[in-house]
């Protein structure tokens, strides 16, 4: 019931054309009795009864009847399915608003084959129940209910025999919805693992290939999709043990008929034409009897992915917008106070402390699962410190405005992400007003123009998707030059050049001073050559800042900045101080 309240909460903005939906399913229930009760007419009226005049008339009642069912019957038909287009389109929207609410931490743990399922499965299972399940089970319940009034009026005792079997058949379908709801449940629960591993492959496929894993994959997906045919045929097999049952019941209703019908026709308590009519409202009680089967295995499909999508529906982000952000200008002063973070039981920063001002640039060094990402995914609120405080100009970054305050970030991330668009598109994503000559612009200062006016189509060539068809280094230009367009007053740059030659990063390096004048940068890399330029360098260790200085300041400091330096370069540079003392690895 708690499913059915659910989707009631989203039927409830179309309850007239529900409700006249459901009226128009009544009329065609009734208007399902007519050609029985006439056929009994006919019979005792006209054969036996020699009122050869009626004949006439009565056939055309029969076919207006037949006529107006079926033209009602398809425009409730129509009504329903147009509502239920309307419902899923409204719960796929709010899906779509919720997937884009939750952060890191829900994409960090959820597998990107369930959501898809959850999308377009379990949608579909919502769309069904609306669209065909609601009115049918409505409508197998109007017609039972009439059938069985109508009959009373006709015999009572005939009517009382063939309702005998009816409790019988009402125990064995209660059983059925019993059993057969949780095989429901771990079905769609197959279907999702099943989803995730089709998913993984197609993404990585390229990874698949390099290393010959084909055989691997084809037996992880083997193992999933026998898991998924297992768990139906489980379903199945519960089927098998009720539905015979069911159909055997159902069938019941025409054997007492022959026999109690003809035992009174025989006596004399009953017209030829009344059994006739009993006769042609068997189905009426058949048909229900055996829907019932196939209408609980709708409800309780139903029921399973309105569980998965009502539990996506409320999934709460652990990253809250606060209620009255403050929403002034960005203007750069960044500052970590004693923060620490942990993942699980994972601990990734440990008592950060640090201040950067506008104008300045960071650079963070140090080994990979130092913390340095994670660092930068603090200050945009990707994650919350468990302790300590971010804060953008002096104001804790939990009570801003999260989005007017990403808004005025720009991030570069390892793993570069470009859509399937033109790398126009691209680029402009996070300024898509930004006029041509202004992208061209950015792409010139992230040394991306050059190849991108070597493309076929220069920038109206579509990238395939994640950025498919383009070197690592002319992905790193293109997301570089998006965050560029953003005219940010914090820019990130998480290993932005990793993927270049050290002469394009250079020109880059050079190209950048001129534009982040007056804007707070942090720089991520594992080459000195990216950071050493900076007016602050933090070197990360088991998320700790184990040295922080300049680049000269950290050469002489003989830790382990100079020993990066030393294992990149080959040798010190001469560090000039008031001294004039060149300095050699190792000494004091």
């Amino acid at each position: 019931m708690h499913s059915i309240r659910w989707i009631w909460g989203y039927l409830r903005e179309f309850k007239v054309r529900f409700s006249l939906g459901l009226v128009m399913a009544v009329l065609v229930t009734g208007l399902n009795l007519v050609n029985p009760y006439i056929a009994g007419r006919i019979i005792d009226n006209v054969i036996i009864g020699n009122e050869r005049d009626l004949l006439f008339s009565l056939i055309a009642i029969m076919i207006g009847a037949t006529i107006l069912k079926t033209l009602i019957r398809y425009t409730y038909q129509l009504v329903f399915e147009r509502i239920s287009q309307n419902v899923v389109y409204t719960i796929r929207n709010k899906l779509y608003d919720r997937l884009n609410l939750l952060d890191f931490y829900f994409y960090d743990k959820t597998k990107t084959g369930d959501i898809m399922a959850r999308m377009t499965g379990d949608m579909e299972m919502v769309r069904a129940f609306t669209a065909w399940s609601i009115y049918m089970i409505f409508e197998n319940a109007a017609i039972l209910l009439f059938a069985i009034v109508f009959m009373f009026t006709i015999h009572p005792q005939l009517a009382l025999a063939m309702l005998a079997v009816t409790p019988v058949i009402g125990f064995f379908a209660y059983r059925l919805t019993y059993a057969v709801g949780p095989t429901f449940s771990e079905i769609r629960g197959q279907f999702a693992k099943l989803n995730s591993v089709v998913q993984e492959n197609i993404s990585g496929n390229r990874v698949v290939k390099a290393f010959a894993k084909e055989p691997y994959e084809i037996e992880k997906f083997t193992v999933e999709n026998e898991g998924y045919k297992e768990k139906n045929l489980a379903s199945a097999k519960v089927w098998e043990k009720f539905l015979p049952v069911l159909d055997s019941l159902a069938g019941v209703f025409t054997v007492v008929m022959i026999l109690v019908g003809g035992i009174m026709v025989i006596n004399n308590s009953l017209t030829l034409g009344e059994l006739a009519t009993f006769n042609g409202l068997i189905w009426a009680l058949n048909n229900p009897m055996r829907m019932a089967g196939w209408l609980i295995n709708d409800v309780q499909r139903f029921i399973a992915s309105a569980k998965k999508v009502e539990e996506l529906l409320k999934t709460p982000a652990k990253i809250v917008n606060a209620v009255k952000g403050r929403e002034e200008q960005v203007k750069g002063f960044v500052e970590f106070n004693h923060v620490s973070f942990s993942y699980g039981d994972e601990d990734v920063l440990s008592d950060v402390t640090f201040k950067a001002e506008p104008g300045q640039t960071v650079g963070i060094i140090g080994a990979t699962g130092s913390g340095k990402s994670t660092l930068v995914n603090l200050l945009h609120r990707f994650y919350d410190a468990d302790s300590g405080v971010v804060k953008v100009d002096g104001t804790d970054v939990r009570e801003r405005d999260i989005h007017k305050l990403r808004e005025r970030m720009a991030m570069v991330m390892q793993d570069i992400f470009l859509f399937s668009d033109t790398i126009e598109g691209n680029i402009a994503y996070g300024n898509p007003d930004a006029p041509f000559e202004a992208v061209k612009e950015a792409a010139k200062i992230a040394e991306a123009h050059e190849f991108i006016e070597e493309l076929p189509e220069g920038y109206d060539t579509i990238v395939g998707e994640r950025g498919v068809g383009l070197s690592g280094g002319q992905k790193q230009r293109i997301a570089l030059a998006r965050a560029i367009l953003k005219n940010p007053s914090i820019l990130v740059l998480d290993d932005t050049t990793s993927a270049v030659d050290m002469e394009t990063e250079l020109r880059i390096q050079e190209t950048l001073k001129k534009i982040l004048v007056g804007k707070t940068c942090f720089i991520i890399a594992h080459r000195i050559s990216s950071v050493k330029d900076a007016d602050l360098i933090l070197v990360m260790e088991k998320g700790r800042i184990i040295e922080r200085g300049t680049h000269e300041e950290l050469l002489r400091a003989n830790g382990y900045y100079q020993k990066v330096y030393v294992n990149q370069h080959g040798g010190l540079e001469a560090v000039e101080d008031d001294r004039e003392v060149v300095y050699q690895y190792g000494a004091e």
